[in-house]
Formats: structure tokens, C-alpha cells, sequence
């Protein structure tokens, strides 16, 4: 029985989830889930291969005999434990160059591994490393070039139909796919079918881009779509795997003539920035080879990047709130040559050492501002762990201040923010200081934050107090980590 005594006793609790302050309201431009998604991936691997491996091309002309892709010791378990060695979260696989030839027995042409010696013509490469990738708890991603010198139907509606099947086959026959990729090379000389000619195609209308994204859409609504336009990620503006910086995330393409844009036909030098007050939420994706070849060359095995130059494209990719994007290519056998894979253990060491401990983590906090004096939005919520919790100010306290007592010194080179995107981009500016000779001492500032932003400081340095200011925003900011980290060694 419900007493009087029952009700008085609920009564506090009542008033105090009535109390509970609601959360800030979104601003501008916002993630979708599938993007929100994409952006915790942070690192992901490219495999460029195909028959261009094996005749030392770059762009394939359409006429290479199917029998000469022949890695005889491909293993896909290898490649793969390649990159997620190197702190990759995804792959993404090259099922079709501009070649034409398909990595996976298509029923689409006679131009793949069906025809090749390779597993005596029932091999798929498709299978078996997206079969590799979800072992190894990785995402499994598939690029598929819209143009190909192979196909006689290419440039005629017909070969839209092609490309579509192709992609469906992709899209229902391989598990869960985290990102489609459209690359934006279209149209030139090709064999198509031994024409051998130049063809060329309107690329704003040609492939009907939003009738093939709707049916990415139902096919794998978890998939996001990369192109240079997006609509979902989009392409940084450069091959160096280095992001403007800023580099917001919204974007709003505009076509080369300053009309409408499409994959191929966007002024690029301003995916690499983004624009601030964009209408999209469209963030950069990093794209770069770890040689200068996106396709595996025995001439380039001196000229392979170090360590030390993939943690510096990190830093300017990652770092500036992109996703980094790196090719490693498979040789003829079908493996990471040696020169590559010491590279990405050198880059996996350098980052599980670095992002293992937040050294802030067990700090007191104090804030000048808190949204509704609500512990659920105090500055501890920096500190968790937990992305889904944030610190917040007041609507219309656009400039806070968070100070971190250590408790003891600290030494650290790297400092992480990242915001609580679900509400928007919202901070424009900030600085950290450190408590240095009885006074406030700067140690970093920078702009955008975003997904994630890393600093990397010259030097080391040694604190006991940290404070973070919030010194412009375009809405009352919303964070949900402050991370300090000591710099691994470079093995």
C-alpha cells in the first residue's frame, strides 16, 4: 500500500530528476549515426592491388590478360595483421582500379580472378580479406572505380547498369561494408572492349550519382559513401594525407565553374579547410601511400616512408580531426614487403606507447562555468573515458576556462580535446596554459576542434596544474575529453 509517508519520501527524487538540466541544443551542422561511427575509426589502411602489380603500372589500360594476377603466396590473414599492427581499424580494398579487372569472381565480366591461374581460377581476394579483417574485429571497406578502360559499354547508359550490379554484388555478398569509395579519375583513353580510343563523359550527369547512394543506402545503411563531394565523407583536396588546418568539418561543395558539384568537379582547394559555418557535416578523409606509388613498385622499396614520417602525417590528419587513410600495397607474392612492415610497427608502437595513459585522468577539476550547476555537465566528465559524457557551459557562455590539478608533475608532449560532435562543431578558438613561476604560461593554442584534436608540443614539458580556456565559440562549448600524454620512443 502507497502511504503518505511513501510519497513524502519520493518526493526529493522527484524534484530532482524534474531538475535534471536538459542538454544543449545542436548547433549548425550535425553527424549522422553511420558518421559518428566512421569518426571513432580514426586510422584505417588502403590496399591498392590488382594487375597493375604485376605489369609496375599505375593506371591499367584495360588490356592486360587476366592470367598474369598471380600472387602465389597471398595471404590475407598477413596483410591484414599488417595495418591492424600498425593501430588501423579498417581496410578498404581496391575490388576495382581503372583497369577493370575485379578482384572477386563477378558475373558482370570475364575481366577478374575468374580467369586468372591464381587459385586455379576460384580464388576471390574480396572474401578473403574482408573474411581476414573481421577476424582481426576490423571494418571492411570497398572502392570501386566508376571509370573503366576495360568494359566496351563504358560511356553509354548500359555500363551504369554495370557498375551497379557490380556494387551490389560487393554490397550483398561480403558482410557488414563501413565505407564506399568513389574515386573522382574519370573518363580518358582506355582499351573499352579493344576500341582503344578516348572516351569522355559529363561527370555531373553520367553516373546518376544520387539514384546509385540511395541504393548504397538500402543495401548497407551503416555504409558511409567517400567521394569528393561526399555525401557523407569527403575528400581532403590532396594525396599527401594532410588535412587543413583548420579543418572543419562541415563543407558545402561547389562545383569548378562555381556550379554544382560532383565526384571529380569540386574546387578542391577548399575540401582541405572546410568551411566553418557550413550547411553539411561532410568531414575530410586523409588519403596517402606509404610509397610514392598508390600501386606496388620493386623501384620503390628504398623510398618507402619511415616511421617517423607516418606519425607526422598522423599528427596532420588524425590530429586535425580527419581520418587518415594509408595505402600499403601487396607485392607480387601477394604480402607487405619488409621495408613497409617495419615501418607500420614502428608507427603501431609509437602510438599504443603514446595513447595508452592519459596522464590527466586522475586530476581534480574546477570550472568556471557549468551547464545548470549540473554535476552531469561538471568538468570531471573530461577525465572518464566515456565519449558520451561531456563538460558544458551555459547557452550563451561562450568562453569558459577548466583547470586540472595533477597533484603531482607531470610530464607530457601530447594533448587531446575532442568535442561532444553529437551537439555540432561549436569551439572556435582555445588555449592551454600550464602553472608556471606563480602565473598562467601558455603552452598551445589552436582553432577547431571536432572529432579529436592532438597537439604535439616541441618538447616535453613538466606540469602540475593545466588550465584549458575556451576563448571563442559559436554556441556554448561541449567537450568530452582533455587528455595529456609522454611521447613514445621511436624503436
Amino acid at each position: 500500500m502507497i502511504t503518505r509517508r511513501t510519497l513524502l519520501a519520493g518526493f526529493p527524487a522527484v524534484l530532482a530528476a524534474a531538475r535534471t538540466t536538459a542538454p544543449p541544443s545542436p548547433y549548425g551542422a550535425i553527424p549522422s549515426a553511420r558518421q559518428q561511427a566512421w569518426h571513432e575509426l580514426e586510422f584505417t589502411g588502403f590496399l591498392h592491388f590488382t594487375v597493375n602489380t604485376f605489369t609496375d603500372k599505375e593506371w591499367g589500360y584495360g588490356d592486360e590478360e587476366p592470367d598474369i594476377f598471380n600472387p602465389a603466396r597471398f595471404d590475407a590473414d598477413v596483410l591484414v595483421g599488417a595495418l591492424a599492427d600498425a593501430g588501423m581499424r579498417g581496410v578498404i580494398l581496391t575490388c576495382k582500379h581503372h583497369d577493370g579487372f575485379c578482384l572477386w569472381p563477378t558475373r558482370t565480366t570475364d575481366h577478374s580472378v575468374a580467369q586468372s591461374r591464381w587459385r586455379g581460377g576460384r580464388g576471390d581476394v574480396v572474401r578473403e580479406i574482408s573474411q581476414a579483417a573481421a577476424r582481426r574485429k576490423m571494418k571492411f571497406g570497398v572502392y570501386l572505380s566508376p571509370w573503366d578502360r576495360n568494359s566496351a559499354q563504358y560511356g553509354t547508359p548500359e555500363y551504369i547498369k554495370l557498375y551497379r550490379a557490380q556494387l551490389s554484388e560487393l554490397l550483398t555478398g561480403y558482410g557488414p561494408i563501413f565505407e564506399v569509395w568513389h574515386d573522382g579519375a574519370n573518363g580518358g583513353d582506355g582499351y573499352y572492349g579493344g576500341a582503344k580510343e578516348k572516351r569522355t563523359i559529363d561527370k555531373n550527369t553520367y553516373y546518376d550519382w544520387p539514384r546509385t547512394w540511395e541504393m548504397i543506402r538500402a543495401m548497407q545503411p551503416e555504409a558511409v559513401v567517400f567521394s569528393d563531394v561526399g555525401p557523407d565523407v569527403r575528400w581532403v583536396g590532396n594525396e599527401r594525407g594532410v588535412a587543413g588546418d583548420p579543418c572543419w568539418v562541415a563543407f558545402d561543395p561547389v562545383g569548378e565553374d562555381g556550379g554544382a558539384a560532383s565526384p571529380g568537379n569540386v574546387r578542391t582547394k577548399e575540401s582541405g579547410m572546410g568551411h566553418r559555418h557550413g550547411s553539411k557535416w561532410l568531414p575530410a578523409e586523409c588519403d596517402v601511400s606509404i610509397r610514392p606509388g598508390w600501386f606496388w613498385h620493386e623501384a620503390e622499396n628504398a623510398r618507402v616512408k619511415k616511421a617517423s614520417q607516418l606519425v607526422n602525417l598522423y599528427y596532420e590528419s588524425v590530429g586535425r580531426g580527419a581520418t587518415l587513410l594509408l595505402n600499403v600495397p601487396p607485392n607480387r607474392d601477394g604480402l607487405i614487403s619488409s621495408e613497409d612492415v617495419a615501418s607500420l610497427k614502428g608507427l603501431g608502437g609509437y602510438l599504443s606507447g603514446t595513447f595508452a595513459q592519459n596522464l590527466a585522468a586522475r586530476a581534480k577539476t574546477d570550472a568556471t562555468h557549468v551547464r545548470g550547476n549540473d554535476k552531469q555537465y561538471g568538468p570531471a566528465q573530461l577525465l572518464n573515458g566515456k565519449p558520451e559524457t561531456f563538460w558544458a557551459t551555459d547557452d550563451g557562455v561562450t568562453s569558459a576556462d577548466v583547470t586540472f590539478d595533477l597533484g603531482r608533475p607531470v610530464k607530457f608532449q601530447v594533448i587531446r580535446l575532442r568535442e561532444a560532435i553529437r551537439f555540432g562543431q561549436r569551439v572556435d578558438a582555445f588555449t592551454v596554459e600550464r602553472w608556471q613561476s606563480d602565473s598562467w604560461e601558455q603552452v598551445a593554442s589552436s582553432t577547431s576542434i571536432g572529432p579529436r584534436r592532438l597537439i604535439r608540443l616541441d618538447a616535453p614539458i613538466i606540469a602540475t596544474r593545466l588550465r584549458l580556456r575556451v576563448t571563442q565559440a559559436s554556441a556554448s562549448p561541449a567537450l568530452s575529453e582533455f587528455a595529456v600524454f609522454a611521447e613514445a620512443n621511436l624503436g
